[in-house]
């Protein structure tokens, strides 16, 4: 019993660890004639740290996601005109509602935005630290080339029906703490390639 407990305990020691060992990586995705919902789902993901293995749903451990061409999402079926945002400012009578398809016109950055937010959780983690890790642009241009250079390829494109091997888009070594989305890793040589995905 006295085993059992010590190795249940050291498991929590692994798992509990400070904030300033956690290694956050800068992730670029093209949003350019990708479904809402579908690309919603990796960034929320991401932000969250889900991927990886010292994931806890109550701590900070999440990455930072670049978005670019958010202007060229797609919504599959009718959305474009079914889908309603709304908006009140407190005051009687001024409840606002706008189709999806005006809002694209007046915030093209909204709708993704507001998409990606919608999926985490309310609570102080996702108002106070989750969302400042979250930018979102139109174009295909972003002022974090110091994070992510022009060599940097964004994340493959979400799938229509999710396959076992996506794992987030991130490739075989997504669960590695710290990994940047790079084509070669930055601690080695560049002769030493990590894999095709660039992890």
């Amino acid at each position: 019993d006295d085993n059992n407990n010590t190795s249940h305990q050291t498991s929590l020691l692994i798992m509990s660890f400070p904030g300033r060992l956690v290694q956050r990586a800068w992730h670029l995705v093209d949003a350019k004639d990708q479904v809402v919902g579908r690309v919603a789902v990796q960034i929320a993901n991401l932000l969250h740290g889900k991927h990886k293995p010292t994931f806890r749903p109550n701590k900070d451990i999440g990455d930072v996601v670049v978005v670019i061409n958010a202007e060229k999402v797609k919504f599959t079926g009718k959305k474009w005109r079914k889908k309603i945002y709304y908006s009140h400012s407190g005051y009687p009578g001024n409840l606002k509602q706008r189709e999806a398809r005006d809002m694209m016109e007046r915030r093209p950055t909204f709708i993704l935005q507001k998409a990606v937010l919608g999926m985490l959780r309310p609570n102080k983690l996702k108002r106070f630290f989750i969302k400042e890790r979250l930018h979102v642009y139109e174009g295909p241009s972003h002022p974090h080339l110091k994070e992510l250079p022009p060599t940097v390829e964004p994340l493959p494109r979400v799938p229509k029906q999710m396959q076992s091997d996506f794992h987030f888009g991130l490739g075989k070594n997504y669960a590695r703490e710290g990994s940047r989305q790079l084509k070669y890793h930055p601690n080695l040589s560049p002769k030493q390639e990590v894999n095709k995905d660039g992890y």
